[in-house]
């Protein structure tokens, strides 16, 4: 036979659509041409599939070899094509049965020794060729990663005549089961930081209903500590948004998690660029902002990025979704994360202070780099002031008070549990996530209430998003409280982290 079919996939995005190697042998000079919109990489692999089979022990065809990648119009690229393409090489050859071939799906590079090895985005890929019920054959290295699909059959080779072995027959290759790489981390405790019990309190109700924070206040008083402490604070993540997070982390070239159900926090440095944060390239990678999805984005220095990198937030903050589009291609990634910032109220930190020597102009220019829409878009501003000195000489005392330094993480993360648990049983989502429609449904409000609104919106220069994130942020602190209704003392607390 002189035609076979390979079934593999490309990446694009989160997504892996489905490729089909069409590998046609016929009479005339010894050539291979390869069509279907492959890159550099991908034309190169003839090069590195020709060894890899004559170095493997197989005879390469001195015939006239077509090699089609379909569909014609999807760009494929990388050397994850190698082995299906040296697979259909053979199978065309008559070195392989191409009936072998049908129920399976391949994905790696080779060497020229013929070993095979690892390739990015194994994880999307085994997701879709589990839907549509094919085994799926990947290098060692990835075997584990592309496991996490549990409904697919993965299995992991080492080398190229392994595969072919598998498929005569010969020596079955192991089904790959996945193996939990979680390590224990010990998380800093909420009591390890003195007094704060406002912010700490801000925290608690941030990570309660996923709601956007952000810290302000003198250099030292513990605003990036307070940002450290959220996940041992956050509830472990459920296998299906663990999973979305595990394929963005696949597609970023990352790798398996360390730990899979912990929810991911990204700490970027102050001069990454817009590029960094979204995501992008020719063929569009994720950014932090998407290896943050179901968990934290942390923003230290806040003014210090430059403004344009932090305008592009606004859209993601919104939709919970970024799409990167290029001249060649456009790929959409998942970006609902809970973003976290931190910020000295001037240049040098100590505004209204002696030791201030910061100008009016100096100030505005250095809080004018935070867009008003983008601010709109925190749901808790929050003001972190100096530690008195007393306080803290009197915690460092053997027997000081333990009400200095609050609840532990501990305790503090079971109510956070609790209050997330009564959202998404009756909305099926965290209160920061709530629609308008369900705003009105859930954050109902008495008449009294709408009144003390209404005069809050006209002091404070509310817009409707900061109405109604002020409505979401009443609503999670009644959560935390076990109330069934929005109560004053609720209204009154999230309008006061609208104020500072």
């Amino acid at each position: 036979m002189t035609l076979a079919i390979v079934h593999t996939r490309a990446q694009f995005g989160i997504n892996s659509p489905a490729v089909t190697v069409e590998v046609h042998l016929s009479n005339g000079l010894p050539s291979l041409s390869m069509v279907g919109l492959p890159e550099a990489a991908v034309k190169e692999s003839r090069d590195r599939v020709r060894s890899a089979i004559l170095n493997s022990h197989f005879e390469f065809p001195a015939r006239r070899i077509t090699i089609n990648l379909a569909p014609a119009d999807l760009p494929k690229g990388g050397g994850r094509f190698d082995l299906p393409i040296a697979l259909g090489i053979l199978a065309a050859s008559g070195q392989l049965a191409p009936e072998s071939l049908a129920q399976y799906e391949f994905v790696g590079e080779l060497a020229l020794s013929g070993d095979i090895r690892p390739v990015e985005g194994i994880l999307p890929t085994s997701l879709a060729c589990g839907e549509r019920q094919r085994k799926l054959i990947v290098p060692t290295d990835n075997a584990n990663e592309g496991a996490l699909a549990r409904h697919t059959h993965v299995y992991g080779a080492n080398h190229l005549l392994e595969v072919c072995a598998h498929l005569r027959e010969t020596q079955s290759l192991s089904r790959q089961v996945f193996e939990a790489q979680n390590r224990a981390i010990e998380n800093a405790d909420l009591t390890d930081i003195i007094g704060q019990h406002q912010a700490k309190r801000a925290l608690e109700i941030a990570a309660a209903g996923a709601h956007n924070l952000l810290f302000s206040g003198p250099p030292g008083t513990g605003k990036t500590m307070l940002a450290s402490r959220l996940p041992g604070l956050l509830p472990a993540l459920e296998e299906s948004p663990a999973l979305q997070v595990a394929t963005v982390y696949s597609v970023a070239g990352h790798g398996l998690r360390q730990n899979f159900f912990e929810r991911p926090f990204r700490s970027p440095h102050h001069t990454a660029s817009a590029v960094a944060l979204v995501g992008g390239g020719s063929n569009p990678k994720p950014g932090e902002i998407s290896l943050a999805h179901n968990g934290v984005l942390f923003l230290d220095e806040l003014p210090e990025f430059p403004r344009a990198v932090l305008e592009v937030l606004r859209e993601p903050l919104e939709s919970g979704k970024i799409m990167i589009s290029r001249a060649q291609s456009s790929a959409e990634y998942p970006a609902k994360f809970m973003l976290v910032a931190a910020m000295n109220p001037c240049p040098c930190g100590y505004l209204g202070s002696a030791r201030c020597r910061c100008s009016p102009d100096r100030v505005t220019r250095y809080r004018d780099k935070i867009s008003g829409p983008l601010l709109d878009r925190i749901d808790l501003q929050v003001s972190v002031p100096q530690i008195p000195y007393d306080q803290l000489t009197r915690t460092q005392a053997r027997n000081s008070d333990s009400d200095n330094v609050g609840d532990t993480s501990a305790v503090v993360a079971a109510r956070i549990d609790t209050a997330r648990r009564r959202q998404n049983h009756r909305q099926k989502c965290e209160n920061s996530y709530l629609k308008a429609t369900q705003v009105k449904q859930f954050c109902a409000l008495t008449d009294q209430q709408a009144a003390m609104m209404t005069t809050a919106i006209s002091r404070l220069n509310l817009s409707a998003r900061g109405y109604h994130r002020v409505l979401k942020v009443s609503r999670t602190i009644a959560d935390l409280e076990g109330t069934t209704n929005i109560e004053d003392q609720h209204l009154t607390e999230a309008l006061g982290y609208r104020l500072s």
